[in-house]
């Protein structure tokens, strides 16, 4: 039997529930929190891992509380285990959809991995074989969800190390009939897609070329790690402790060009630089962003 504990929104006024357009944002981390209330209102938006406000109160409710009362918040789980073949977790669906209901966030994402195994969990998000019947249990999980939240989830694109011989489709085929079949947005991670190029050998460009740009609705931006594998060639870990490379970079203009703006965010979540430094590269994209508007007014800038 699970439990629910019901929070009240009532103490939070809650301004943005609706989307937030072509706005820049950033993880929120606590340290930071003195610097982003001492500079009161701000153009973009926070992101926050659910599980870490899976509580019932104490200090991190409270420090995301005083966040969400003048700011959009994007809600990005990272344990659900979508990919996984064993059920979702009933408690913690329920502890997600808690969480949704108490703050209103603007977005809402998870990935396209899995994390758990029967009574096991992982630290990692692990990828999957792309064949027809993971996809009918994947849109299964993704329904479950939505159901839950009443609202459609924002699917985020994997970074690889491996792939499976047994795949019968590709990466952006299988994330396309995902969304074709569910309803899902889709949570474009440009970082993700260069770090999974660079690792696997193919190109980032043909990738972006048939993702489903259509149906993005948030696209995350990080910094990555550079190690070497057994065989000494160049292995790319998707670390999210440093800046965006500059490729990575390129690649986003071309995406902004192509699907036009939608809220962007800067993943930051180890070896955490102090606020100016995080909020440098969020108005990095945000000049990206915003030079991307006068182009969609004459037609230059277009959704794919």
């Amino acid at each position: 039997m699970t439990t629910e504990i019901a929070h009240s929104t009532s103490a939070i006024p809650l301004r943005y529930s609706t989307p937030i357009g072509g706005v820049a944002g950033t993880s929120f981390k606590p340290e930071h929190l003195q610097a982003i209330l001492g500079a009161g209102r701000q153009r973009g938006f926070f992101e926050v891992h659910a599980e870490n406000y899976m509580g019932a109160g104490g200090p991190p409710h409270r420090a995301l509380e005083a966040i969400r009362r003048d700011h959009p918040l994007s809600l990005h789980g990272v344990c659900m285990s979508i990919g996984g073949p064993q059920p979702l977790d009933k408690a913690h669906l329920a502890r997600f959809r808690s969480l949704v209901a108490r703050y209103q966030p603007a977005l809402v994402s998870e990935h396209l991995a899995w994390s758990t195994h029967e009574t096991s969990f992982f630290n990692d998000l692990l990828p999957l074989p792309y064949t027809e019947a993971t996809l009918r249990y994947v849109c299964d999980h993704i329904d479950q969800v939505q159901e839950a939240i009443r609202r459609p989830l924002l699917l985020e694109n994997p970074s690889t190390y491996v792939a499976f011989r047994d795949s019968s489709m590709a990466e952006t085929d299988f994330i396309r009939a995902i969304a074709e079949r569910t309803g899902c947005r889709l949570l474009l991670d440009v970082n993700n897609v260069f770090v999974s190029a660079t690792n696997q050998g193919f190109s980032a460009l043909e990738y972006l070329a048939d993702f489903p740009l259509s149906r993005v609705g948030e696209i995350h931006l990080a910094g990555h790690a550079e190690q070497a594998d057994d065989e000494g060639d160049l292995l790319l870990i998707d670390s999210h402790d440093g800046p965006v490379a500059d490729a990575v970079w390129r690649l986003y203009e071309i995406v902004i060009q192509r699907r036009g703006p939608v809220p962007t965010l800067i993943e930051w979540d180890s070896k955490i630089p102090d606020w100016p430094v995080l909020q440098a590269e969020a108005a990095a994209a945000q000049a990206i962003l915003d030079g991307c508007r006068p182009a969609a007014l004459v037609g230059d800038c277009h959704a794919a």
